[in-house]
């Protein structure tokens, strides 16, 4: 009972009807308007679980969550399981909703991060072949087509004929007789076809009059001739009812079959429909998801910028004031809060806030308050708030909170006993330990108790006496218990007790206004006078009451008065060190964007570059390729190898812009097979013989072997040659550039059209001869011809290597094969 009345005293059922209002369906907006409440922590996690996987959804899929073409489908489940026949209506519900839930699942299961969702649609079953006999016989009126069965096929055709028949002969009778007609149309009555006859003139058609207009000046008569033709076709229509009634019949007893997968799939979709209400809700309340602390691990309570979630909706439906937030720290140790302060300060609405808070958490809901959210998952929310005075039960105030407290401490006692029940079988053979001050003599039940002007309407000192007794109980017997109250005897429990803190609502002096704000670690004033006087009462009279208050609870109140404000000093400073926060973040995000643009503009440079020298590349490489052309032409000899390494050489230096020399690291030295760097001719080569005593080496790239200096090569990393300290008696005249390997005549062969086995033999003897690269024209056609060449290449002793010719010399068609 005392919960249902703390749900009543916190307007549950007000946050309740705001939930439903997101629901996508009937049923799952009944259900929220009644939402239950679960008893477990595991079932508050799988609910929230729930709430933050479609939260996550929908912020991705741009529609959400579709519910389209779900219906409330239970009522009609449930008397196909009672043998009745259902409509066509309701069995196009259960089509749809079948096609509805199809949709859902498919589009869970093609996600891939939401885990407790697929689990709950992996069940779903959706009878396809079920939906489609449905559609087959029902049209989207919810009425039976003539395709669901060929008997009721043969009614309707019969049916049509006979309407026509009749239409027809009314025709003839409107067009001989149509002086005799009020109106020259044909219409029913009942299932009757007749005709608007003149009263005076009724026996120019005889037949049976079916109706009369209100003047009685028209008939409206069936004609005789069409008497039969009405007959057969009434016995037609009891016939076509019977058969879609047939229809009906077997597609409810296949619904029947299976109503227990479907009541399941409408629990699925209503879980599903309650999960997606309550991540919308989160979000439009602009919530944050709760973790749920554990007290044995000594975590603090946190609820910064707490909003009251209906004083949120007031706001935003109801134009209501804007909504203050509360801050809710609270250390593990602490078991009660007091908060005092003015009347309309908002002490109560602090209490329902925090009671809403977890009911919210414990049901799967966001909390509108800043990240992180962390509180306990309490057992039970009991509350005691406002005024329970009844003359009908002949309760006072005071009787009627001791009543509701009353049955608080009846339902701690019920839970810690059921606690203490289930602990009991790992208790037992314990050894026992005395319970120390302040410890509770049983394990503390996760309750969480709202009080309200505890104490209150009796005498002020046996009042006092009373919440003090009872705040020492509820610490020892509570997780967390937070009271209002006016008396400041219980200001002085924090001094006493360390379980207990204090707590106040901000009052503005200036204004003589409350700030809704609420500060923690200084009692409040009550403010009592200072209000009396804004409210109009006699000035005189607050002096009287000024001079009976005494001395000493005047000191008290500037004591407290003093340490408010030392407290806004230290909240304005802070606030100013947090607004220099802002600004140097803001100034660190504008370097960081200036940063950005500048490594985009460098890699825009960069880029351009690249293209820049990739063209030079390609043109030095046209240039280069005319060289090894003109060198094909007739026989080439040794100086016109000479005359191509010189026009080589200046095509380099043409194209190689000269660049500063990099800081030499000495200490490297090429071995044989290790690739290094030529920067004057701007290419990359293999060392094919190390360094002699005069620092001479041979490498190769590309076709061209020549012999370098150590001083002009570096290593891949840019590291310089380490030089060769040997003295030399004379000067050495440098080697000549020796010339370039061309291709010719006589280090070509041509092997297209023949055999493999013909290939190698005659590049058996065109390897032993050669001195140098040789290229073999194999062509593409098949491929054969070129994949024995080079597999016969890869096993020849005199082989180092091959590859692929120039594109101007025949690229793939061509293959290089280079004689060691």
């Amino acid at each position: 009972m005392i919960q249902s009345e703390t749900l009543e005293l916190l307007e549950w059922h007000r946050l309740c009807q705001h939930l439903s209002t997101f629901a996508a369906t009937k049923l799952g907006a009944i259900v929220a308007r009644d939402l239950p409440i679960p008893a477990t922590l595991e079932e508050s996690k799988e609910l929230l679980a729930q709430t933050k996987e479609i939260y996550q959804l929908e912020s991705r899929l741009t529609p959400g969550l579709s519910f389209d073409g779900i219906k409330d489908i239970g009522d009609s489940l449930e008397r196909a399981e009672l043998q009745g026949i259902l409509s066509g209506e309701e069995l196009l519900a259960i089509a749809t909703t079948l096609y509805g839930a199809r949709n859902i699942r498919r589009l869970i299961e093609n996600q891939e991060d939401v885990p407790i969702l697929t689990e709950l649609v992996s069940d779903l079953r959706t009878y396809p072949e079920l939906e489609q006999e449905i559609h087959r016989c029902i049209d989207e009126r919810g009425q039976v087509t003539d395709r669901a069965s060929q008997k009721l096929g043969e009614i309707r055709d019969n049916l049509r004929s006979v309407r026509s028949q009749i239409t027809r002969k009314l025709q003839n009778i409107i067009q001989v007789k149509s002086n005799a007609l009020q109106e020259q149309i044909i219409t029913q009555r009942g299932d009757r076809y007749v005709l608007a006859v003149k009263a005076p003139q009724k026996d120019a058609i005889p037949g049976i009059v079916h109706d009369t207009s209100t003047s009685g000046a028209t008939l409206y008569i069936e004609p005789n001739s069409i008497v039969q033709m009405g007959n057969q076709l009434r016995q037609a229509v009891k016939r076509e009812q019977a058969e879609e009634e047939i229809i009906r019949r077997k597609l409810t007893e296949q619904i029947a079959d299976v109503t227990p997968d479907l009541e399941k799939l409408l629990a699925i979709i209503t879980t599903l429909d309650l999960a997606a209400a309550r991540a919308r809700y989160s979000f439009w309340l602009g919530a944050n998801p709760p973790r749920f602390i554990d007290p044995q691990e000594q975590e603090i309570i946190t609820l910064r910028q707490l909003r009251h979630p209906l004083l949120v909706w007031q706001q935003k439906h109801e134009q209501g004031n804007s909504v203050v937030p509360v801050d809710l720290i609270i250390s593990p140790h602490i078991k009660v809060v007091t908060i005092t302060g003015p009347n309309t300060g908002g002490k109560t609405v602090t209490l329902k806030t925090l009671g809403l808070a977890a009911l919210m958490a414990k049901v799967g809901l966001f909390i509108p308050a800043r990240e992180p959210v962390e509180m306990p998952w309490f057992s039970q929310v009991l509350a005691d708030i406002g005024d329970e005075q009844s003359l009908q039960q002949s309760l006072s105030t005071f009787s009627g909170h001791i009543r509701r407290i009353s049955r608080i401490l009846d339902a701690i006692s019920e839970g810690t006993a059921e606690e203490a029940r289930e602990q009991g079988a790992g208790s037992r053979g314990e050894d026992f330990f005395p319970v120390t001050n302040h410890q509770s003599p049983v394990t503390n039940h996760q309750n969480l108790v709202l009080l309200d002007e505890v104490g209150a309407g009796t005498d002020p000192a046996e009042g006092s006496a009373l919440a003090i007794a009872l705040l020492k109980y509820l610490a020892d017997h509570t997780l967390l218990t937070i009271a209002t109250t006016h008396f400041g005897e219980l200001k002085a429990l924090k001094y006493e007790d360390v379980r207990f803190e204090n707590a106040s609502v901000e009052f503005n002096e200036a204004t003589l206004s409350p700030t809704y704000r609420l500060l923690w670690g200084i009692p409040g004033r009550s403010n009592a006078l200072t209000i009396a006087l804004r409210l109009g009462l006699k000035a005189e009279v607050i002096e009287t009451a000024k001079t009976q208050v005494g001395e000493s609870t005047d000191e008290v109140n500037q004591v407290i008065a003093g340490l408010e404000a030392q407290r806004k000093s230290q909240e304005t400073k802070a606030a100013e060190a947090e607004k220099l926060l802002k600004q140097t973040e803001k100034f660190y995000r504008e370097v960081s964007q200036k940063a950005a643009t500048l490594q985009e503009r460098e890699k825009d440079l960069r880029a351009s570059q690249e293209v820049a020298v990739q063209k030079a590349i390609n043109e030095a490489k046209g240039e280069i390729a005319q060289v090894i052309r003109s060198l094909q032409k007739g026989k080439p000899t040794a100086q016109d190898a000479q005359k191509a390494t010189e026009a080589i050489n200046k095509i380099s230096g043409k194209y190689q812009p000269a660049a500063p020399a990099p800081k030499p690291k000495p200490g490297f030295m090429p071995k044989v097979g290790d690739r290094l760097r030529i920067p004057k001719l701007g290419q990359t080569a293999e060392v094919i013989g190390a360094p002699d005593g005069d620092g001479e080496l041979t490498v190769r790239f590309g076709i061209m072997k020549m012999t370098v200096q150590l001083q002009d090569v570096e290593s891949l990393d840019g590291q310089k040659a380490e030089p060769i300290n040997k003295p030399k008696a004379a000067p050495v005249t440098p080697t000549p550039t020796p010339a370039l390997t061309i291709r010719t005549s006589k280090n070509t062969i041509d092997l297209r059209g023949k055999r493999v086995a013909d290939a190698e033999y005659i590049l058996e003897k065109a390897l032993s001869e050669a001195a140098g690269p040789l290229w073999i024209i194999h062509g593409h056609g098949t491929g054969k011809l070129r994949q024995g060449v080079q597999t016969f290449l890869q096993q020849h002793p005199r082989v180092s290597h091959y590859e692929s010719a120039e594109q101007a010399d025949g690229g793939t068609g061509v293959t290089v094969a280079h004689v060691g």
